[in-house]
């Protein structure tokens, strides 16, 4: 008898259980009813931007909650992005200058120095000191460090943080059953878990932009036309070539060279690419930006994993044997030995071609994605360390690394953020173009800066009409001088909704997106639009009415830089 209880209660409990697993996610099962949580402001997304942009609506004294679909802060700024895309550093202010330096004051703790002496790590990062002692920042950072500065901003100003919850984007008409709207605002939205989220003003701080598509406001995916807004980087860009991402000798598509009878070889798709300048649905290509160890007592080395399969990589072993060796040139160099590893060449960690759907997708859909790329990358990793048609040199040297036993702890050394590097863009008061983002206009009310170059990774690999394989998609274009993003590039259009505002998925073609995109920019943007939200709050009006002026003083006494 006493077992027959004790498998009813079993019985009983995973029943409970079953609720919690919908659309493909786990969830904690409810013990009591979902929640209604509100605050003044509401920020979606667990990014740098959402961690700052709720550091500042705390610091002019409102309410705040961050609901991150993740569990881990800081996107890609804690997620291997370690060699920090800056390009003139003294445009970057406010908070975001202020994480850097908290970093600065990490490194300068004896204990941060586990791998390596602090005097031996002389590394330059985007052409000025990793470490500038003189601004008392640090550029160059391992990814747990970072981590560890956006807790501590959770931790000092009391932040209330609700993880791995998840937007309930499931839709009617272009609007999410997950959100309430009234009179063009939101009012609360819901998550798969249950629980509300009511405020006055949203912010979605998100790299796929999901609560601004889940309230109904408009935006582009993929590259427009050059056409569109009188550009000359957008679309299609075929034999542009910028950062040295291509094919640089001849080399077949084919399974057997030069005989296209015997069908492609993996990772080359086998549709045309299009005109240059026109437009298209594909998008810049994904990767992990993996932290490496070559410490012998700090790393993991590259297991082979599920479904390995060798001839997905033949195309690199008739790169090298065209006698390129470029493998280790985007292993930069971060405090410990370890480095933020990005892709490099023609056939490298950025996974082309397989994210196209990826803005738009379920989350189902999004995990499937996220894993095929981790297991494209891992492969390219083990093939890199095992494989016989690797060159001699570059199997010797890659001996020396795996991922780090110290970071990302929870996961096996490998990295909790896909780099997406572009998803949705909005389609707000103001398009962010090609020329602002050179630095040749002047912006309208200017709410930050930005300064890198226009960077966008390939977007396809394709055969040419010369019966080559061939990248399309990589450019890199500086501009003439640092150059101000707009107000109205945060702002949605205030008839689609009337109090939210998007610092990350920014309104702003693909190319001019291709500098924004930056994590400085985000954690600036995230800033500038609390500060918005907590004024139109006080001035009792949407952000599109909030008086420029009184933004502008606001951003200037807490240290943001607007205008050269």
């Amino acid at each position: 008898m006493r077992r027959t209880n004790w498998l009813l209660l079993l019985i009983g409990a995973v029943t409970c259980l079953l609720p919690a697993f919908k659309d493909g996610h786990t969830h904690r099962a409810r013990a009591r009813p979902a929640a209604v949580r509100s605050a003044d402001v509401v920020i979606y997304g667990g990014t740098s931007a959402a961690v700052i942009a709720a550091v500042q609506v705390k610091k002019m004294g409102k309410s705040v909650i961050i609901v991150s679909p993740d569990k881990h802060l800081g996107g890609l700024s804690s997620g291997g992005l370690g060699f920090t895309d800056t390009g003139n550093k003294e445009v970057i202010g406010g908070l975001s200058r202020e994480f850097y330096q908290r970093l600065y004051q990490h490194y300068q703790k004896a204990g941060s120095w586990t791998w390596q002496k602090r005097d031996e790590y002389g590394n330059k990062g985007q052409g000025t000191p990793a470490i500038d002692g003189t601004n008392r920042t640090m550029w160059i950072f391992e990814p747990h460090a970072a981590e560890q500065v956006f807790e501590d901003f959770v931790r000092e100003n009391m932040l209330v943080v609700y993880r791995d919850e998840w937007l309930d984007r499931s839709t009617v008409g272009r609007t999410a059953k997950g959100i309430t709207r009234k009179a063009g605002a939101i009012q609360s939205f819901r998550t798969l878990a249950g629980n509300s989220y009511a405020g006055k003003v949203f912010i979605d701080a998100t790299y796929e932009g999901d609560l601004m598509a889940a309230a109904g406001v408009r935006y582009h995916v993929g590259r427009e036309a050059n056409s569109v807004y009188g550009e000359a980087h957008n679309g299609v860009q075929v034999g542009v070539f910028q950062h040295g991402h291509h094919f640089k000798s001849p080399i077949s598509p084919y399974k057997t060279p030069g005989d296209p009878s015997s069908g492609l070889l993996p990772e080359i798709s086998p549709e045309r690419p299009g005109e240059n300048g026109t437009s298209d649905a594909k998008i810049q290509a994904y990767c992990f930006r993996m932290c490496l160890s070559n410490h012998p007592d700090n790393r993991i080395r590259f297991p082979k994993p599920p479904g390995y399969d060798p001839g997905r990589y033949e195309l690199l072993a008739r790169v090298f044997a065209s006698g390129w060796r470029e493998t280790f040139d985007k292993y930069d160099p971060i405090p410990n030995r370890k480095t933020d590893t990005n892709n490099h060449g023609p056939f490298s960690t950025d996974y082309l071609g397989k994210n196209y759907d990826y803005p738009e997708a379920t989350y189902e859909r999004r995990r499937a994605i996220i894993r095929d790329h981790e297991l494209y990358q891992k492969g390219l990793m083990y093939y890199l360390q095992n494989d016989p048609h690797v060159p001699a040199d570059v199997h010797t040297a890659m001996q020396a690394w795996g991922l780090p036993n110290d970071e990302f702890t929870d996961n096996g050394g490998w990295p909790h953020q896909l780099y997406i590097r572009e998803a949705r863009r909005m389609l707000g008061e103001y398009v962010m173009k090609e020329n602002d983002a050179l630095g040749k206009t002047n912006v309208p009310n200017p709410i930050g800066m930005g300064s890198y170059a226009l960077d966008a990774h390939n977007a396809q690999r394709f055969v040419t009409k010369d019966g080559f394989v061939q990248n399309e998609g990589d450019i890199g274009v500086h501009p003439d001088k640092p150059y101000s993003i707009a107000y109205g590039s945060i702002l949605p259009k205030e008839a689609e909704c009337s109090n939210l505002l998007v610092p990350v998925c920014v309104s702003s073609s693909h190319i001019a997106y291709g500098s924004i995109r930056m994590e400085p920019v985000f954690m600036i943007l995230g800033q500038s639009a609390a500060t918005a939200a907590v004024l139109a709050i006080n001035r009792r009006v949407s952000p599109q009415r909030l008086p420029y002026a009184l933004l502008q003083t606001a951003l200037l006494k807490d240290g943001q830089k607007l205008t050269l």
